[in-house]
C-alpha cells in the first residue's frame, strides 16, 4: 500500500470516528432536555429528538448535501465518510431549536420544520460558508472563518429558535401578570448532567474532526490543539459560572454551571485551531458570563427558553465568531468586520426564512399544544407513553 493510500485510509477512519463522537450529541441533547423539562413532557422531548436525528439526516442525504457541497466527492478520504461527517452536524441545528420550545410544541410540526431546515435552510448557510459558495463574487460574499460552526450551526439554530418562540409564545404560567418569572425546576438533574457531558465529549469530534485530516504530523498536531482548546474553553465556562453563582447567590446551581460549560464550548467552536493554549480560557470564560446574563435578559423579554439555548447557542455563537476576528485577525482573510458582516447576513437569512416557514406550518398544523394538552403534559396526547407512569404528574 502506497503512502497516499495510507493517508486516505487514516483520514477516512478519522472522519468516521469524529462522526461517531458527534452522534453522541444526539443522546446528549435528549438527556439534557429530558432532565430540564417536567416529567409529564419527557417522552415528547425524547420523541422530538429521535425524529430530528432521523428526519434531518435523511433530508440532508436526499437534498441538503447537494445544495451545500454539490456532488458527493472527496480526494482525501472516502466520499461516504465525508458525507457522514457532514450529516452528523445537521440535526444539531434543529436540536438547538427543539429544546427551547419544549413543553408546549407538538411533534408533527417540528418534524415538518426539520425537513425544511435539513434540506434547505441549513444547507444554504453551509454552502455560503464551507461549500461552493453561490454568493461568491457578490457583495453578500460570506468570507468568515468558522471552523466548526459557531455561526453556521449554533447561531443558525439559535435564530430559528428565536423565530419559533416569537410564534409559539411562553409556557403557560411561566410569567406572571405583574412581570415576574415563575421558576419551573428541572425534573432530573442526573439526566441533565449526563446530557451535558455527552455533549462535551461529542464536541471533540465536532471541532477536532473539522480540521479535516489527521494523516500527517502537522495535521495531527492541529487536531490535538483543537481538541485541547475546545476542552479548555468548556472548563473555563464552567468555572467562571460556578464562581459567579457562588459569590452572587451563595449557591452552586449545577444547571447553570453546565450551561456555562456549553456556552464556552459554543464560543470556542469558530476558531479552536487558531488560538494558543491560553486564549481559550478567556473565550470560554466570557462565554460562561454571557450565558448567565443572557438567561436573565431573555426572561425579561418574556422569551421562554426552558433549556437556555438562546444564551448558550445564539449569543455564544455570535461571540465565538467575533472572537476569531478579535484574537486571530490577520488583516487579510480574517478580520473583525468580515466576521461581523457574515454574522449579520447569516442571522438575517436564518431568522427570516425560519420565521416564514414556521409561520406557514403553524397555519397548517398548529405548533403549540392547546391549554388542556399543555396542562396534562404532552406525553399523553403526543406519544401515548408516559416516561414516569408511576409518578403523579404535577400540573
Amino acid at each position: 500500500m502506497d503512502l497516499e493510500s495510507v493517508s486516505y485510509v487514516i483520514d477516512t477512519f478519522f472522519a468516521i470516528f469524529a462522526m461517531t463522537l458527534i452522534i453522541f450529541m444526539v443522546p446528549g441533547f435528549a438527556m439534557l432536555e429530558a432532565g430540564l423539562v417536567r416529567t409529564k413532557n419527557v417522552s415528547a422531548v425524547l420523541m422530538v429528538n429521535t425524529m430530528i436525528y432521523s428526519v434531518a439526516s435523511l433530508s440532508f442525504l436526499l437534498i441538503g448535501y447537494s445544495i451545500a457541497f454539490g456532488d458527493f466527492g472527496s480526494d482525501s478520504m472516502s466520499k461516504w465518510a465525508a458525507f457522514l461527517f457532514q450529516m452528523a452536524f445537521v440535526g444539531k441545528v434543529i436540536n438547538i431549536m427543539s429544546g427551547g420550545v419544549s413543553e408546549r410544541a407538538k411533534v408533527l410540526p417540528l418534524a415538518l420544520f426539520t425537513i425544511i431546515m435539513g434540506a434547505f435552510i441549513y444547507p444554504t448557510v453551509v454552502n455560503w460558508s464551507w461549500g461552493t459558495d453561490m454568493l461568491e463574487g457578490t457583495f453578500l460574499d460570506i468570507s468568515m472563518y468558522d471552523l466548526a460552526g459557531s455561526t453556521v450551526i449554533h447561531s443558525t439554530g439559535g435564530w430559528a429558535l428565536l423565530a419559533a418562540i416569537l410564534i409559539i409564545g411562553a409556557r403557560r404560567g411561566r410569567y406572571t401578570e405583574n412581570g415576574g418569572v415563575r421558576v419551573i425546576p428541572a425534573s432530573n438533574i442526573p439526566l441533565v448532567t449526563l446530557g451535558a457531558f455527552l455533549l462535551w465529549i461529542g464536541w471533540f469530534g465536532f471541532n477536532g474532526g473539522s480540521v479535516g485530516s489527521i494523516a500527517s504530523k502537522e495535521s495531527a498536531d492541529a487536531v490535538a490543539l483543537t481538541i485541547m482548546n475546545t476542552n479548555t474553553a468548556g472548563l473555563a465556562g464552567a468555572i467562571i459560572v460556578g464562581a459567579y453563582m457562588y459569590f452572587r447567590y451563595g449557591k452552586l446551581d449545577i444547571t447553570m454551571v453546565l450551561n456555562g460549560a456549553l456556552g464556552g464550548l459554543v464560543a470556542i467552536t469558530a476558531g479552536p485551531d487558531l488560538y494558543n493554549i491560553y486564549t481559550p480560557i478567556l473565550v470560554g470564560a466570557i462565554g460562561g458570563v454571557i450565558v448567565v446574563f443572557g438567561v436573565s435578559f431573555f426572561d425579561k423579554l418574556k422569551l421562554d427558553d426552558p433549556v437556555g439555548a438562546l444564551s448558550v447557542h445564539l449569543l455564544n455563537g455570535i461571540w465565538g465568531t467575533l472572537a476569531v476576528g478579535i484574537f486571530a485577525s490577520n488583516g487579510d482573510t480574517i478580520t473583525l468586520m468580515g466576521q461581523l458582516k457574515c454574522i449579520i447576513l447569516v442571522g438575517i437569512f436564518a431568522f427570516t426564512v425560519s420565521y416564514i416557514v414556521l409561520f406557514i406550518i403553524n397555519k397548517i398544523v398548529p405548533l403549540r399544544a392547546d391549554n388542556d394538552e399543555e396542562m396534562q403534559g404532552l406525553d399523553v396526547d403526543e406519544c401515548g407513553v408516559e416516561a414516569y407512569p408511576e409518578f403523579k404528574r404535577a400540573f
